[in-house]
């Protein structure tokens, strides 16, 4: 068809062809996050930090069969109460694991995002169309947060099932002193691991942007775990009340709060809103970094 016949119909025709090759398409987002969660559930390292964090409950729970059980008071929460239910050791478990093992492991994962690929000489085959900075960023924070959920889920899976091995399984005493039975007391423990999961979201935009600074991985994740112990210890300190409200680990443990009747989900609201002023101010500063950032491998 004629240019004149083209503007005869009304329809103008272009002055210069549009390049479709450089247009980003909408599927490219989705086919990098699935390319991004394969390769990292693909890692050893990965498995091996999930088989590690699958080891504690199973550790808890055959120490506790061994000895018979412990003294109420000492050892961490609910020690004392996996003898008689076998349901606590996945909450034992997450109480150990929530200030040092699952900080270990998702500080290693989001440190290793950015500067594990730059590492690899592979970043720079990552920005280029259709991918972006703005999207490899993106799908680099989910997968964080995909593994701050399977880590989780491996707790509480390895943890329910070694209790209804070893121990009984029944009705459970809720901390305000009400019983509820076995499946409510396993939702309430899903819903302490989705606490626990948004709990790690403002730790996975700080690794994530830590791994924007440097193209040595370990020392983005030395920076993040370093930073989680950090405010774990700022925390404990009496004399800085004033600062315990807006350090990201002040509300790791507020989770018993789904062991009452009826539920409270005051600390649950404080801590998401907490992590996600974490997600945007890190994520902000590792947009910012990442996006006018020479990058050379």
């Amino acid at each position: 068809m004629s240019s004149s016949e083209t503007e005869a119909d009304g329809v103008a025709a272009p002055a210069h062809p549009v390049p479709t090759a450089n247009l980003p398409h909408p599927s490219a987002g989705w086919s990098l996050l699935w390319s991004e969660l394969a390769v990292l559930f693909r890692r050893w390292r990965t498995w091996a930090m999930l088989a590690a964090l699958a080891a504690i409950p199973i550790l808890i729970a055959v120490a506790v069969r061994i000895t018979g059980g412990s003294r109420a008071g000492r050892g961490p929460a609910f020690l004392d109460q996996i003898t008689a239910n076998g349901l606590f050791v996945g909450f034992t478990a997450l109480v150990v694991c929530v200030p040092l093992f699952l900080p270990l492991t998702v500080g290693v994962v989001a440190g290793d995002t950015i500067a594990g690929e730059a590492s690899h000489g592979t970043l720079r085959y990552l920005v280029i169309a259709p991918a972006g900075r703005l999207r490899l960023l993106a799908v680099k924070y989910a997968g964080s947060a995909a593994f701050c959920i399977a880590g989780t889920a491996v707790v509480i899976a390895a943890g329910s099932a070694i209790g209804a091995i070893l121990f009984p399984v029944g009705p459970v005493t809720l901390l305000s002193g009400s019983q509820v039975g076995a499946w409510d007391a396993f939702l309430r423990l899903l819903l302490i691991g989705a606490y626990v999961v948004v709990s790690l979201l403002g730790l996975c935009a700080i690794g994530l942007f830590f791994s924007t600074l440097t193209d040595v991985p370990v020392g983005a994740m030395a920076a993040t775990i370093v930073l989680s112990v950090v405010s774990q210890v700022l925390d404990q300190l009496p004399q800085l009340d004033g600062l315990h409200p807006w350090l990201f680990s002040h509300y790791w443990f507020g989770f018993a709060d789904f062991l009452r009747d009826p539920v409270s989900w005051d600390s649950f609201g404080s801590n998401a809103l907490l992590q996600l002023g974490y997600v945007a101010v890190f994520g902000a500063l590792a947009i910012g970094c990442f996006t006018t950032k020479d990058i050379l491998s």
